[in-house]
């Protein structure tokens, strides 16, 4: 059989779930660590075909079908695997690639960048606990790392000089650059990592792969990664993985957080099924890998207006892969501190108490769209419900979507439908007369960004802005000289009594002066002075 680039195949492990490709044929129900049901290459009404989602494989006690997920599709379908490949890639919504044989030249390539990555982590492993290493080493123990947990993470230090494009001179150069440890310039090969906290980025089968360095000067970024290569994609790479694929099973959930020495102290402490992504963007691949080990997840970011944007991108990107039985939920790390610092200060305690104060996606979903739109405005409310209706199209479990779309259906009934009075403590404000309140209705549902930026002023009139109005053919100006106008004669109003509660005052000897007098005539001269100036807007 002709032998191709397993990178795609690879890809298609990683992206789909077995499980679910099996389920969409196969009745499946869980019973201990695998799926169980009934053979669909023999009859038989006993369930003896086990599906087992951690190591990718199908197995049948009856008949003895045995298979991954590509020989599923093969054997089930009846087609080669070319067409096979086909239709996984549709259902992972990507290209097939064009194949060619793996020639033995690209295999011993592949296998020499493992090696160099190998023999990399070695070198700076050694160089930690050297004089030179000396600033790496006090920072990392800075951070909480004991000795076993440097030596179980592999963590190392990179020189100032070019130690890899000098001592590994015997490799082939196209080898050497081809695993993004060096560079070419204009006066030979140099290291791409120099004077870096190096941690070993590993694939999930515990290979080193790339590396992400930290600066240990204070220079920005403060992190830098391996640039893609032909075995490494920061996409498609969660660091931590290989360490968390057992506790995640255990755990029945996975925890993402931030960055990876979050994370390193999240597994030590307990939580050893927290990763983390390269970097600050968690991408669609990142979120299909985890699935494909369990659909529940923690998502840990700071607490900041950063872990709030990445909160709610990642709310977003893991809709495509929730089903009914989902676990998803969002967490977050307040007060300036992140997992690392409460676990140092709290303990684990103190890290599982914010854990499983974890905020549903359901309910975090309602939150962002309460947070970014103004649903006390008619406006509002439909860009609300647009961008809602958008995001639940993502979910893929028509069942699963009809019920969300309905519980927030619930929610907007009993939350966004009616106008709550908003308390104006300086503006006594009356009910307006009936064609003031028409005119304004008229404004409200055909001008939204004015509801929009006079809702404060708008929603403490007490008005119910669903109701019917006359078509006033009215232009955007015209409206909002109504609005300003209104809202300057109210404010004059309120003026004008504080003027005669002052007068009144100084008559029966309260504690006024002809200072709040003038104080106040120059306000009323101020709002007339606008009025006057709103006559002339065109």
């Amino acid at each position: 059989m002709t032998k191709y680039d397993n990178n795609f195949v690879d890809e298609l492990r990683a992206r789909l779930s077995l499980v679910d490709v099996i389920g969409r044929r196969v009745p499946l129900q869980k019973k201990g660590q695998n799926y169980w049901g009934c053979c669909p290459f023999h009859n038989e009404k006993t369930p003896s075909f086990s599906v087992n989602e951690e190591k990718g494989f199908y197995h049948c006690f009856g008949c003895g079908a045995h298979g991954d997920i590509i020989s599923f599709v093969m054997n089930i379908e009846h087609v080669e695997f070319k067409t096979a490949l086909q239709e996984l890639a549709d259902m992972a919504g990507l290209k097939m690639p064009d194949y060619k044989p793996k020639s033995p030249e690209r295999i011993a390539a592949e296998d020499s960048y493992f090696d160099i990555c190998e023999k990399a982590t070695q070198e700076y492993q050694k160089l930690l606990f050297t004089d030179s290493g000396a600033d790496a080493l006090a920072y990392v123990r800075s951070r909480g790392f004991t000795d076993d947990m440097i030596k179980k993470y592999r963590i190392g230090y990179a020189p100032k000089n070019n130690l890899i494009a000098s001592k590994f001179v015997d490799i082939k150069q196209n080898n050497l650059l081809a695993t993004g440890l060096v560079r070419r310039g204009e006066y030979g090969m140099y290291d791409f990592f120099r004077h870096k906290l190096m941690f070993p980025i590993f694939d999930a089968h515990g290979h080193v792969i790339a590396f992400s360095g930290r600066s240990l000067d204070g220079s920005e970024p403060k992190y830098i990664n391996t640039t893609d290569t032909e075995l490494f994609h920061k996409r498609h790479t969660i660091f931590g993985f290989n360490f968390a694929r057992e506790e995640i099973y255990k755990k029945n959930r996975s925890i993402v957080v931030e960055g990876q020495i979050d994370a390193i102290q999240m597994q030590v402490n307990g939580f050893g099924e927290t990763v983390a992504p390269l970097g600050t963007a968690l991408t669609e691949d990142h979120i299909a890998i985890l699935c494909k080990s369990n659909r529940n997840i923690v998502f840990c970011f700071d607490g900041d207006n950063a872990g709030q944007k990445a909160a709610a991108r990642a709310c977003s990107i893991v809709l495509p892969f929730i089903r009914d039985n989902s676990n998803v939920c969002f967490a977050f790390v307040t007060g300036g501190k992140d997992p690392d610092e409460v676990l140092k200060s709290g303990g684990a305690p103190a890290m599982q108490k914010i854990i499983d104060n974890a905020t549903p996606l359901i309910d975090f979903l309602w939150q962002i769209v309460n947070s970014n739109y103004l649903v006390s405005t008619p406006g509002g409310r439909v860009q609300a419900e647009r961008f809602l209706k958008n995001e639940l199209s993502k979910i893929t479990d028509k069942k699963l979507q009809y019920e969300y779309e309905q519980e927030y259906k619930k929610r907007e009934f009993n939350e966004w439908r009616s106008w709550k009075k908003v308390d104006t403590p300086n503006i006594e404000l009356p009910e307006v007369d009936s064609v003031t309140k028409n005119t304004l209705v008229y404004i409200v549902n055909n001008f939204e960004d004015l509801a929009s930026q006079y809702a404060d002023f708008l929603s403490g009139l007490n008005i119910s802005f669903d109701e019917p109005a006359p078509d006033l053919k009215w232009n955007s100006v015209q409206a909002e000289k109504f609005i300003v106008s209104l809202k300057l004669k109210k404010q004059l109003e309120a003026m004008e009594n504080k003027r005669r509660e002052i007068m009144q005052g100084m008559i029966t000897g309260e504690n006024y002066t002809n200072a709040d007098i003038t104080d106040i005539n120059n306000k009323i001269a101020g709002i007339n002075e606008k009025l006057e100036k709103l006559l002339y807007m065109e």
